[in-house]
């Protein structure tokens, strides 16, 4: 497996206000808990806010990787030989194609607190996907890998 020229790494990491919300989750549990004493409460504090800290990191934190020859967009992998021409969406296209336009054959890794995305048309004849509709805070450095990719190793 050869090494793509333009290596693409990217990390859709969670916005701070989902870790102010798991804190406050862990604020609830305490509370519940209050009523059984002060041990039971801390533990309910401790407790909830690190269960909700691991769900939130676990959805909100999907990577898109372009290696060698392949696109990994979380748990999709495809080979870049797949992949057709690639449209950069801003956000009111992004939203368009989040809503009206989305094909349900379509992958979607989409984040709403990202409001940028890459649509990358599917050319496999064997794959009934579409195209994949990804999320991104850098949408033209993902197409540029793409593109760099799928170009000949030489």
């Amino acid at each position: 497996m050869q090494l793509s020229a333009t290596p693409y790494e990217e990390r859709l990491t969670a916005p701070r206000s989902w870790w102010f919300v798991s804190f406050l989750v862990g604020v609830s549990f305490a509370l519940i808990l209050l009523p059984f004493g002060t041990l039971p409460m801390l533990g309910g504090l401790v407790g909830g806010t690190a269960a909700a800290a691991v769900v939130a990191s676990s959805y909100g934190s999907p990577r898109i990787r372009v290696v060698g020859d392949s696109l990994i967009a979380g748990e999709a992998k495809i080979p870049v030989s797949a992949l057709g021409s690639a449209e950069i969406l801003d956000p009111e296209e992004a939203r368009a194609w989040r809503t009206y336009k989305a094909d349900v054959r379509a992958f979607l890794l989409l984040r709403s607190y990202i409001p940028r995305a890459l649509r990358v048309e599917v050319t496999d004849p064997e794959d009934p996907t579409p195209y994949l509709y990804l999320s991104t805070r850098e949408p033209e450095a993902l197409a540029a890998a793409i593109e760099a990719a799928k170009a000949p190793q030489g």
